[in-house]
C-alpha cells in the first residue's frame, strides 16, 4: 500500500514538474495523444515520419468534418531545434483551441477552417535541452562533415568547467576583438578601432580543437537544421544547410504534405525570423527580379495588415530586425509555396529601462546580454549567467582563459511560467487570422426568359473576406488550383457563355460578374470557389 501511494506521489511530482518546464519529445508525444483521444471529432493525429534520430514527426490536424475541403492554415513549430518555444506555441495553440471547442464561435471556426499543426519540426536537436549537457543545437541527427576533411562529427563542443552547459570561453589576447561592456563586466562587446576601442579578448564558445586543425566546434554532433534546408535560396556548403536542398527527412515530411494541401492558404511558423511584428516593406526592384527577390506589393500590404492585426493582440514591441539567411521556411512559405507566410519568435527579452531604485543607469553601449542580465534581476530571476572562471587550455598554453557567461537557451525562450499567456495571445492571433480568410459569397442572382426555351442567367461572385484568394506572386504559380466559376447541367445546353471560368484570384472586397445563355428547363448548379477560399454552390431554377 505504501509502496503505491509513493509511487503516485512520485507520478505526480514528476508530471507537476514536466508542467513547470518545456516538454522534451516523449511528453509532447503524450500531449498530442491526449488530444486526439480526448476530442475525436476534431483532432486526429499522425506520424508523418521519423527523424535521423527516431523520433516522430507529428502532424495534428483540427477541424470537422472533410478537413480537406476548407481552407487550411499550416502551425510549423520547432523550425529551429534551440526556440522551444515554437513547440510550445504550436502544442499549446491546439490545446487552447480544442479547450474551448464547446463555445459557438470556435465551433463555427472548425466549420469553416483546418488547422495543420506541425508542433516539432526539430525533435533531434531540440533535445539536447534536456540532456545531461545542455547546448544550443539546431541540426538533426544526421552525421555531416561541416569542415569538409572527410571525417564525421570530430569537433564537437567541450564542458572544460563541468557545469554540464556549453557557455563562451574569453581568451585574454592582444588580437582580441572584444573588450568589457564598460557598464556590465560580465558581458564582452566588439572593440571599435574607429573610436580608438582596443580589444582585450577572443571570445568562442567553450571547447577544444579535438581535431588540430586550428578551428574550434566546427564539426560536432547535430548536422541539418530545416531552417537552412528548404529550396528558395539555399546556402550549399553552408555549415547546417545540408548537401542539397530538402535533403533531410524533416524538410521532406514537411514539403510533401504542403504542397499536395492545396486548401493552405497562409503558413505560420515559429522561429528566429519575423515578419509579423515588422512587416515586409515593398521593394519594387527585388520584386521585379527574374528570380523573385522581394514581395509583390499586395503581398506586402497583406503583411502589413496581418503584422498591425499581430501587434495589436500581442502587445510586443522592440522587436529585434531579423534577415531571413536562405533554405529558410519563412522564405520557402512565400517565394516557392506562394502562400501568405508569417514568422515570429513570439519572444524576445524586453528592452529594459534604468531601475533608479537600484541605482542603475541607462547603458552607455546597448547590448542584448547586458540588457537581459539586467531584466533578468529585474524580474528576480537568477541561474541564467555563469561567473567567470579561469581553466586550463591546452590550445592556449601561457594564456588566461576563462570560461562563463549567460547560459544557453535564456535568451531565445522565456521562463516557462511566461509561457501560458504568450500562448495565449499567439491563440488569439491565429483565431483572428483565420477570420480574415477569403471568404466566396454570391449576389444578384436573376434570371431572365428570352423564348425559344432560352433564358439569360447572371450572378456576382465576391470575395468577403480580409484576404485575397490567392497571394499576387501566388497567381504566377501554375500549380496552384485557381479561382474556378462553373456551371452544371443536367439536359440543359450551355450556348452563350463559358461552362467554367478561371481566374487568377478574386482580392479582398472585389465582385465580378458572370452570365451564361442556357437552353433547356429544370435546375442547373452554379460553383465558385477554390481550396484556399472555399466552395459556394447556387442552385437556379430555369
Amino acid at each position: 500500500m505504501r509502496k503505491t501511494i509513493l509511487l503516485t506521489v512520485m507520478a505526480f511530482l514528476s508530471a507537476l514538474a514536466d508542467a513547470q518546464d518545456y516538454s522534451n519529445a516523449a511528453a509532447q508525444a503524450n500531449r498530442l495523444q491526449s488530444l486526439a483521444k480526448a476530442y475525436p471529432q476534431l483532432a486526429s493525429l499522425r506520424s508523418l515520419g521519423k527523424t535521423p534520430g527516431g523520433h516522430d514527426l507529428w502532424l495534428l490536424t483540427i477541424g470537422t468534418g472533410k478537413t480537406e475541403d476548407k481552407p487550411a492554415i499550416a502551425v510549423i513549430g520547432g523550425v529551429e531545434g534551440n526556440h522551444l518555444l515554437g513547440t510550445e506555441l504550436s502544442i499549446g495553440f491546439a490545446e487552447n483551441m480544442l479547450k474551448a471547442s464547446a463555445s459557438d464561435s470556435i465551433r463555427q471556426l472548425l466549420a469553416r477552417t483546418t488547422y495543420y499543426v506541425f508542433p516539432n519540426m526539430s525533435p533531434d536537436a531540440m533535445e539536447q535541452y534536456f540532456s545531461r549537457l545542455k547546448y544550443e543545437r539546431t541540426g538533426n541527427g544526421t552525421e555531416t562533415d561541416d569542415d569538409r576533411d572527410g571525417k564525421l562529427n570530430e569537433d564537437g563542443v567541450d564542458d572544460l568547467d563541468g557545469n554540464g552547459k556549453i557557455t563562451l570561453m574569453r581568451i585574454e589576447s592582444p588580437v582580441g576583438e572584444y573588450r568589457l561592456h564598460p557598464d556590465d563586466a560580465r558581458v564582452l562587446i566588439k572593440a571599435d578601432p574607429a573610436k580608438g576601442e582596443k580589444g582585450k579578448y577572443i571570445l568562442l564558445q567553450e571547447g577544444i580543437d579535438n581535431d588540430k586543425d586550428r578551428q574550434l566546434n566546427e564539426d560536432g554532433e547535430g548536422g541539418v537544421s530545416i531552417n537552412r534546408n528548404l529550396t528558395y535560396r539555399h546556402n550549399v556548403f553552408a555549415p547546417g544547410a545540408g548537401d542539397f536542398p530538402a535533403s533531410e527527412k524533416e524538410s521532406r515530411a514537411l514539403l510533401d504534405f504542403l504542397f499536395d494541401a492545396f486548401n493552405v492558404y497562409a503558413v505560420v511558423s515559429f522561429g528566429s525570423n519575423n515578419n509579423l511584428s515588422t512587416p515586409v516593406t515593398y521593394n519594387a526592384a527585388a520584386a521585379k527580379e527574374r528570380i523573385v527577390a522581394g514581395y509583390q506589393e499586395p503581398d506586402a500590404k497583406a503583411n502589413g495588415m496581418v503584422s498591425e492585426l499581430y501587434n495589436k493582440l500581442t502587445g510586443l514591441k522592440d522587436a529585434p530586425k531579423t534577415n531571413p539567411g536562405g533554405g529558410d521556411v519563412l522564405s520557402w512559405g512565400y517565394y516557392h509555396y506562394t502562400r501568405y507566410c508569417f514568422s515570429t519568435p513570439g519572444w524576445w527579452v524586453p528592452k529594459t529601462k534604468p531601475d533608479t531604485s537600484r541605482k542603475e543607469k541607462a547603458f552607455t553601449v546597448e547590448d542584448p546580454a547586458a540588457n537581459y542580465l539586467r531584466w533578468a534581476q529585474q524580474q528576480g530571476i537568477t541561474g541564467t549567467f555563469t561567473e567567470w572562471k579561469t581553466v586550463q587550455h591546452s590550445d592556449y598554453p601561457g594564456q588566461r582563459v576563462e570560461v562563463g557567461g549567460i547560459d544557453p537557451f535564456v535568451l531565445t525562450n522565456p521562463p516557462y511560467q511566461l509561457v501560458p499567456d504568450i500562448v495565449k495571445k499567439h491563440t488569439e492571433f491565429l483565431v483572428k487570422l483565420a477570420a480574415q480568410q477569403a471568404v466566396i459569397e454570391t449576389a444578384n442572382l436573376k434570371t431572365e426568359k428570352l423564348g425559344n426555351g432560352l433564358t439569360r442567367v447572371s450572378i456576382d461572385v465576391m470575395n468577403t473576406g480580409g484576404l485575397s484568394t490567392h497571394t499576387k506572386l501566388g497567381e504566377r504559380s501554375y500549380f496552384l488550383k485557381k479561382m474556378k466559376v462553373s456551371v452544371k447541367t443536367d439536359k440543359q445546353e450551355i450556348v452563350g457563355g463559358r461552362k467554367i471560368f478561371l481566374l487568377n484570384s478574386l482580392e479582398a472586397g472585389a465582385t465580378q460578374s458572370f452570365s451564361w445563355l442556357v437552353k433547356g428547363s429544370g435546375t442547373i448548379s452554379i460553383e465558385a470557389g477554390c481550396p484556399t477560399a472555399g466552395t459556394k454552390t447556387v442552385q437556379v431554377t430555369l
